[in-house]
């Protein structure tokens, strides 16, 4: 099986098997109504970046206007509520753009008018320093990313239900020099889809770039994952943007009582 997209962990099939389910696999074999079928999915998926408000399409030539010593990627619930709460709430943040995505899995609508709810991906900068964003790659750029994977994904020779869930494990690039605030990522554990893309990427173009993993038995919206992240908060690429600890603790606290009530099916 082909991987889809850049940094997707493919597992290979079993060889094992009977006659039977090999003669079941022959008869399944692609036919060329099943490449044609197959080619027009592949031509109509796309991922577009939009400028918010507008019907103008993000190209390289306006992400230049940005020029980007920060990118800062927060991917699943619990990684955006943090970055929202401690890092979003302590400046003055500008939506700038969306990603619009349509593939077999993914799908938005056709309106190039998105909400926030409805784009895959949201940018920000920050208005006091535009510097805070993403844009195009450069060698001068660190890119931050935070993530959460459920802690029966974590391999290690102890029993996962003795570990002290939630945890974070941190995975950096060869040109990441600065100090890091918990215990790198061990093998044989790996990353997978956008983060491993985007480390794979880094890697490559020798970008420096780590990425924060927190570990949970909790993979919806919870406040203990949250609160894991919190020693992100005296790294370098972070120390910088948060200035009101104990207030950005309070908002999360009203953004997961406002999640448990929207989540309550009696209420």
């Amino acid at each position: 099986m082909a991987a889809t997209f850049f940094g997707e962990v493919v597992k290979a099939p079993c060889r094992a098997g009977t006659e039977d389910e090999e003669e079941e696999d022959e008869g399944r074999r692609e036919t060329p109504e099943d490449r044609e079928v197959r080619q027009q999915l592949a031509r109509k998926r796309e991922v577009r970046l939009l400028r918010r408000q507008t019907k103008t399409s993000l190209e390289v030539s306006l992400l230049e206007k940005y020029p980007c010593s920060k990118f800062i990627i927060a991917i699943g619930n619990n990684a955006v509520a943090f970055l929202s709460s401690f890092v979003m709430n302590s400046g003055v943040w500008e939506e700038v753009g969306c990603a619009k995505l349509w593939n077999e899995w993914c799908r938005t609508t056709d309106t190039i008018h998105l909400s926030s709810t409805e784009a895959f991906c949201v940018f920000y900068h920050l208005k006091s320093n535009p510097s805070v964003f993403g844009s195009c790659p450069r060698k001068n750029m660190q890119i931050t990313i935070l993530t959460c994977r459920h802690v029966t994904d974590y391999k290690t020779s102890e029993s996962t239900g003795s570990l002290p869930s939630p945890f974070l494990k941190a995975l950096k690039t060869q040109n990441f020099k600065d100090p890091v605030c918990c215990p790198l990522l061990e093998q044989p554990n790996i990353v997978h889809d956008l983060p491993a893309a985007v480390l794979s990427y880094c890697q490559v173009w020798k970008i420096p770039a780590i990425l924060y993993l927190c570990y949970t038995d909790v993979m919806k919206l919870d406040l203990i994952t949250v609160e894991a992240f919190k020693p992100i908060l005296s790294t370098r690429s972070l120390k910088g943007l948060v200035k009101n600890i104990p207030q950005s603790t309070e908002l999360l606290k009203k953004l997961m009582t406002t999640n448990e009530i929207q989540s309550n099916i009696y209420t």
